[in-house]
């Protein structure tokens, strides 16, 4: 289908859930929300949260810096050009997220959990150095801030899946102590109107890990797979992420749960910017499909840390040549 031919976003396939009875630690409220979020995990793998807890000042800022930090030269961006470990700034051309695909038309900026030591490599507990910018040290408090923040929100998340499928509350979160989930900070410049509907700023894909927390601003581009096998618009609604099932809760679920194709398509002719927490428990922890009575296996037991660092050999060009 042409890039262009994604039509208005129908409001039963990507529903809001109020997420707000999640922190008051109301069983009754728990149920409620956790069957809503099974419904849409089930088909679309898609939703928006609004009462998520996150306080809209520190997101503002967190946009602030992003748009601050990319209107900087090259010269300092590449200073802190992404490492080994996946941290730091990715040019523009560097992500593929299939095989044949054009490079996606983005810059990112990649963090993890923090560190106590700038050191250039893991440390004892296997946790990869960030690549925080000399010239912008209020990025590091902020982003730091903001991965707390959003890692709490998805572990809400997570208990209130497990309760759904009736599993104790803590079976996808009781193993986490240092998760690898990776916040990303994104600019999209504009697409030139010329460009063909072979070109994206993020390729059809689906998303490698957990759970997917997107703050998007207001400019639009984001186009998710709809039941008819056509594209929706899932349109910024302020105050909201949108929240979707990627492919390690999918195979976690034993593909009850939903991972679905979306792309990123700036056609506004005007700078587009996102930040995403990719929500993932610790590196060991094994990924053992919970199946249902009757039902066999469809995967083999892999730890997060194997699955995800394939997918990435996968789809960055960098790692093919060697990290900067």
């Amino acid at each position: 289908m042409s890039v262009r031919a994604a039509r208005q976003i129908a409001v039963d396939e990507i529903p809001v859930i109020d997420i707000g009875r999640l922190a008051g630690g109301d069983a009754a409220g728990l149920a409620a929300v956790a069957e809503e979020m099974l419904a849409a995990a089930e088909s679309s793998g898609f939703f928006y949260v609004r009462n998520h807890g996150i306080d809209q000042a520190l997101i503002d800022e967190v946009f602030a810096l992003s748009q601050a930090f990319y209107a900087r030269a090259d010269e300092d961006k590449k200073q802190v050009v992404v490492n080994a470990w996946h941290r730091g700034f990715v040019r523009a051309g560097e992500a593929k997220m299939y095989q044949g695909a054009r490079p996606d038309l983005k810059e990112s900026f990649v963090w993890g959990l923090d560190t106590t030591t700038d050191a250039g490599a893991p440390d004892a507990h296997g946790v990869a150095p960030n690549r925080w910018p000399g010239f912008m040290p209020e990025l590091r408090p902020t982003l730091v801030r903001y991965f707390e923040e959003t890692n709490a929100v998805g572990w809400r998340l997570l208990r209130a899946f497990a309760v759904a499928i009736g599993e104790p509350e803590d079976r996808f979160v009781r193993t986490i102590t240092r998760p690898t989930t990776r916040g990303t900070m994104i600019y999209y410049p504009p697409q030139p109107p010329d460009l063909d509907d072979e070109q994206f700023g993020v390729s059809p894909h689906t998303d490698w890990g957990c759970l997917t927390l997107l703050y998007q601003d207001q400019t639009g581009g984001l186009e998710v797979r709809g039941r008819d096998g056509g594209w929706v618009t899932a349109h910024p609604i302020p105050g909201t992420f949108v929240v979707n099932v990627g492919d390690l809760l999918a195979r976690w679920t034993n593909d009850r749960f939903t991972s679905n194709p979306h792309r990123v398509v700036n056609r506004s002719g005007r700078a587009r910017y996102s930040v995403a927490a990719f929500v993932d428990p610790d590196r060991d922890t094994v990924i053992d499909p919970v199946v249902r009575a009757g039902e066999a296996a469809k995967y083999a037991p892999v730890t997060c840390g194997e699955y995800v660092q394939s997918r990435f050999d996968a789809a960055f060009a960098y790692r093919q040549k060697g990290a900067a």
